[in-house]
């Protein structure tokens, strides 16, 4: 957390106020949010570029940068468990109490990037090509060059569970936890099915299912299951509020009234209907 959802809407948010802006210093509360580089070499990496674009990668947010035209690099952004993006300006100070958490401040020409973490788990780092970061990711599964034919071929190839191989960023990039549990339960798909055992109608409700929770998801600006994810504008995000099983161990399943159940699948809690995503055949299941 946050997932594709979450950091695609923060995307948004910020990016008018930060594309087309100078960056005029830089201030680091803290170094290890840097992912191993000295504050003084980051920046002078950052100190006089010009942010150009601003976009996301799987769960990355990603800065790209310019000097007098040509490309000078690019600022990933990954937030973690509680990472947030603010941008303040004189008129539009930071919110009470979220100071004291600054982890990097990029003063710009004009109001300031604030990334905020209050856990200390996210990431503001500076690499000088692209690749160094996205070269092993996955698909985008809201891009063009997802395809149902693909994502076919790519899950017969591979002999995992479901659950495991969805969180996988080399096979698909950006999902988490949260997406993965409601999209197998809109596509009635159990989290232990064998992704090379699907039948062709089974993985084009899968890939359908991915894609539309993904974008209800963005519409509503992501999820808010705790105090920490909020948009850059301060609001917690409403598709919680749409949930059919994550987070709702014991409640009734919203389409036929059995209670949802929680496992642990590749080492991490599981949501699903016991009903509406029958469980495979004895013989079906294989090693994560």
């Amino acid at each position: 957390m946050p997932e594709l959802p979450e950091v695609e809407t923060t995307v948004r948010m910020v990016r008018a106020g930060l594309e087309g802006r100078t960056i005029r210093g830089v201030r680091v509360g803290w170094e290890r949010s840097l992912g191993g580089m000295s504050s003084a070499l980051f920046g002078r990496r950052v100190r006089g570029a010009q942010i150009v674009q601003v976009s996301r990668r799987a769960k990355y947010i990603v800065l790209s940068l310019e000097r007098s035209g040509a490309p000078a690099g690019f600022i990933f952004v990954h937030l973690r468990m509680s990472g947030r993006l603010c941008i303040e300006t004189p008129g539009e100070p930071l919110e009470p109490g979220l100071a004291a958490y600054v982890r990097v401040r990029l003063k710009l020409d004009r109001g300031d990037l604030a990334f905020v973490d209050v856990r200390k788990f996210g990431r503001f780092e500076f690499v000088r090509e692209r690749d160094e970061i996205t070269a092993a990711l996955g698909p985008e599964p809201l891009g063009n060059g997802f395809t149902e034919s693909g994502f076919r071929r790519a899950l017969g190839a591979r002999k995992r569970l479901l659950k495991p191989l969805l969180l996988d960023q080399t096979f698909l990039a950006g999902l988490g936890n949260i997406y993965v549990d409601e999209a197998l339960h809109r596509s009635g798909l159990h989290p232990q099915r064998r992704s090379d055992r699907l039948p062709r109608a089974a993985v084009g409700r899968l890939y359908r299912e991915i894609r539309a929770t993904l974008s209800e998801a963005i519409e509503r600006e992501g999820s808010s299951i705790d105090t920490f994810y909020r948009t850059p504008e301060g609001q917690p995000g409403q598709y919680q509020d749409r949930f059919q099983v994550y987070g709702r161990t014991g409640k009734p399943c919203l389409r036929c009234g059995r209670g949802i159940r929680r496992i642990v699948v590749g080492q991490r809690g599981t949501h699903f209907c016991s009903r509406c995503q029958p469980a495979p055949r004895p013989g079906m299941i294989s090693a994560p």
